[in-house]
């Protein structure tokens, strides 16, 4: 009898069999600490080690409410004028911050031979939607206008995020396209980002559980981070694609929030925007941060450089 079910790559799955075997407590019921250290400790445990660079430094900016923390990423001491990634990490707005990111954000750094800055925005339910997007948004505005701040000047912005990040990078390029910012967003790469609202979709169903994010973890979020559903800044799929930047839009073919981000690419081909879509078979959710684990994720976040890199070409 032949097996049915999705394609699991074997390194994928060898990964999700320790983790099951682990048999750890659900995030529903976990304190809010205990999740923020059991995601930190996850990537610890799963992705590569950090790169060591020329520049790792911690910045600031100001924000709507307050500073907001920045990491300053470059492989080169200095450069010219050229464009910065500016980097928003997952977690669901709720748990991630610049650690749970740092070895990512260093390999992208890297192999774009680019400056990046990572963003550590307000996050739920201390500071519940829209303050995620504020920060994003404000501290976009900021790199894109403060070169002596960041000894570079900024050209373009390139932003990036996974997860919930991936959220934040469409929603930032939305609102910097209607009030544009001192330097343009060229490039945005959306990494299985919450496009559409994922209630009630297939993939929710088909990966519920045992593929890394659940369905469970997705209703926590949710409920923390409480995102107007019909705001685009909380599901970008509402706003207006016509002028969206040139995309690279990435998938996980076992994600629960899969659909979403397939919906997303279609709304920019049907809007006529330029985009490049990659969806990683037999990988999850989250994949980027388990290179260490599940040795293919590597191949797959080097095929998302590629793609930026020539879109950038073409930009």
């Amino acid at each position: 009898m032949t097996d049915t079910g999705p394609y699991i790559r074997p390194d994928m799955k060898a990964f999700l069999d320790g983790l099951a075997a682990m048999n750890g407590p659900k995030i529903a019921d976990m304190t809010l600490e205990e999740a923020r250290a059991s995601y930190l400790a996850l990537h610890g445990m799963a992705d590569r080690p950090a790169r060591d660079l020329a520049v790792i430094r911690d910045l600031s900016c100001t924000g709507p409410a307050g500073d907001i923390p920045l990491r300053l990423y470059d492989a080169r001491e200095a450069r010219e004028a050229g464009p910065i990634i500016t980097f928003y990490h997952g977690g669901g707005f709720v748990i991630g911050d610049l650690d749970t990111h740092h070895a990512l954000c260093t390999e992208i750094a890297a192999l774009m031979d680019l400056p990046l800055v990572a963003v550590d925005y307000r996050r739920a339910p201390e500071a519940p939607f829209p303050a995620a997007i504020e920060d994003c948004e404000a501290a976009t505005r900021w790199i894109a206008s403060n070169p002596s701040e960041l000894g570079r000047e900024a050209t373009g912005i390139v932003t990036i995020g996974d997860s919930a990040g991936g959220t934040a990078t469409i929603a930032v390029g939305q609102l910097l396209s209607a009030n544009p910012a001192k330097a343009a967003v060229v490039l945005q790469v959306p990494l299985f980002p919450l496009a559409s609202d994922a209630m009630g979709s297939a993939s929710l169903e088909e990966f519920a559980d045992g593929f890394v994010l659940t369905k469970t973890a997705i209703e926590f979020f949710d409920a923390a981070y409480q995102a107007d559903r019909s705001d685009p800044r909380g599901f970008p799929i509402l706003g207006d694609h016509s002028s969206a930047p040139a995309t690279v839009c990435v998938t996980a073919s076992l994600d629960p929030i899969r659909d979403s981000g397939r919906d997303y690419a279609k709304a920019l081909v049907d809007a006529g925007r330029d985009v490049t879509f990659l969806e990683m078979r037999g990988m999850t959710h989250s994949f980027t941060n388990l290179r260490g684990a599940v040795p293919s994720a590597q191949g797959d976040l080097e095929r998302v450089i590629a793609a930026m890199k020539s879109m950038l070409e073409s930009a």
